[in-house]
């Protein structure tokens, strides 16, 4: 008798007298005749279907293969990995995340889990000479407009990154909003474009316009000037942000998936219900670096003068300095740069261009100031830092590498509620922020999502306060690459300012003007 047989039979008859020891009466006749006749046809149908071999060889319990392996993510999350092991994101900073949104204790006991002494691990230097927290700015805040921008405006240290409706459900929405409401820090639409729900309790936003051009297109997918214009006015849009590429998928262009893409949705972004939307993977609108600028100065004034600026991933280096050149030989400078970083962020993307492709955040963010700082351009320009910051010394490194305020996107979804099951793109999130499904986002509760988003955000900036006081640093602005330390083994630890070394203002010109 074949070893698969020999399984089936044992499989069988281990059930059925599991059966038996359960049920009684009329249900001790169902264990008898109907349960083993099911598992028998299972078998059988095991038996004679060629497209599992595990099934095939091992019928009925080969099923256990694939009831397993369609449970590990959660095994993993749940049994398997330490607090400091998982991804994208550990537990260390899942469970602080959790904590600042309920508002509850947020501190540690016992000390650090991180491995101080492994490559990789980084601090900043305390001072004996810690400012007083009572003192300083406890809510800062950056101006972002330039000279050529008539409404600047006054943007928290910390804000919601890009996330479309579509890509989240309408009660993340809401609740992402309301919160930005309640703790005065701006809400990036995602490329998505401006919904209803956006706008339901005045929360500030910042208009993400991508390749696409949803909410603002014309029936064949250009840039249509008359919608833009007439969204741009709306209060509670304070800045618009023209979409380059993105760190989950740069040089792809968005996709949302036909079963997200619902009639509401289809009709906010102007294409077809029930399709997969793929955007383009490049502007239709502009082709060259000095058409970018242009198109800049078009929204500016589209807008009534609002600030406007661009999202980038960096990729090749030069072009993000021919941008750098067109700004000095043009005149037209954004109000603000989106530094992403190709860590991957919240959105569907192929594996190969979540995990290879685009120059990660801190070594992009570093390259953009150093560029920016090169060409003089820096104090006119605020750079926005975009990728996987969850903690205050995130936001605290960010600004020493030459940011001015940052963004976070998943810090944000695991604010109101995000479990990390990473099934943002099947529209089966079973937490209701990343679906469509009715039946799953019922489960959300706007108003207490929207309260957990405040308080993450306040509870975060009041760390970075305290974080920047103990370091004896007055004022954001004031941190620099030499306040962050990292380890590159046992015996050798570097500065920031070592390892991405300052570029002097105007250090470029001189070469720039010779060429």
């Amino acid at each position: 008798m074949s070893p698969r047989r020999i399984y089936f039979i044992i499989s069988t008859i281990v059930l059925l007298f599991t059966g038996l020891s359960v049920y009684f009466g009329w249900q001790l006749l169902f264990s008898l005749l109907v349960l083993p006749l099911l598992l028998v046809l299972l078998g059988l149908f095991d038996l004679f279907q060629k497209k599992h071999s595990i099934k095939k060889n091992f019928p009925v319990i080969g099923h256990l293969r694939y009831m397993l392996e369609k449970i590990r993510p959660e095994i993993m999350q749940y049994f398997v990995e330490t607090d400091t092991q998982g991804r994208p994101i550990s537990r260390v900073y899942r469970s602080l995340i959790y904590r600042r949104s309920k508002n509850v204790n947020d501190t540690s006991a016992f000390g650090t889990q991180m491995d101080i002494y492994s490559s990789g691990y980084e601090w900043l230097d305390h001072s004996m000479y810690a400012k007083d927290t009572l003192y300083m700015e406890r809510d800062p805040r950056v101006k972002i407009g330039g000279e050529n921008c008539q409404q600047p405006y006054q943007a928290s240290i910390l804000n919601i990154s890009a996330m479309s409706f579509g890509s989240l459900s309408d009660k993340a929405i809401m609740a992402l909003n309301q919160g930005a409401k309640m703790g005065g820090f701006a809400h990036n639409t995602g490329e998505g474009g401006i919904s209803d729900y956006h706008l339901k309790y005045g929360g500030d936003l910042i208009w993400q316009i991508g390749t696409g051009y949803f909410g603002c297109r014309t029936k064949d997918g250009k840039f249509d000037e008359n919608i833009f214009e007439e969204k741009s006015q709306l209060e509670q849009v304070k800045m618009i942000e023209v979409k380059i590429s993105q760190g989950a998928k740069p040089g792809h262009g968005g996709i949302l998936p036909a079963i997200k893409n619902t009639k509401e949705i289809a009709s906010i972004r102007g294409v077809e219900a029930g399709t997969t939307v793929h955007s383009p993977s490049s502007h239709s609108a502009f082709q060259s670096a000095e058409g970018l600028l242009y198109f800049i100065k078009k929204l500016r004034g589209l807008s009534g003068g609002k600030p406007v600026g661009f999202k980038v991933c960096i990729g090749k280096k030069k072009e993000f300095e021919d941008i750098c050149k067109a700004m000095i030989i043009t005149r037209i400078k954004p109000d603000f740069i989106t530094i992403d970083g190709g860590e991957g962020g919240t959105a569907a993307a192929p594996v190969e261009f979540s995990n290879s492709l685009g120059v990660p955040m801190r070594d992009g963010l570093a390259f953009a100031t150093d560029m920016l700082n090169g060409y003089d351009l820096k104090k006119d320009i605020k750079v926005i830092a975009s990728g996987k910051i969850f903690s205050s010394f995130d936001i605290a490194r960010a600004i020493a590498l030459g940011a001015d305020l940052v963004n976070s996107a998943r810090a944000m979804m695991l604010a109101v509620g995000c479990i990390q099951s990473l099934q943002c793109n099947k529209n089966t999130c079973p937490v209701g922020v990343a679906t469509q499904n009715k039946a799953l986002t019922k489960g959300l509760n706007v108003t207490d999502k929207a309260r957990r988003t405040y308080f993450f955000h306040k509870n975060t900036v009041d760390a970075f306060t305290e974080l920047i006081a103990a370091a004896g640093v007055p004022h954001p602005s004031d941190l620099k690459r030499h306040h962050v330390n990292r380890r590159i083994n046992m015996n050798k630890v570097l500065k920031y300012d070592d390892i991405f070394p300052d570029v002097a203002p105007k250090s470029y010109l001189n070469i720039f003007s010779g060429n």
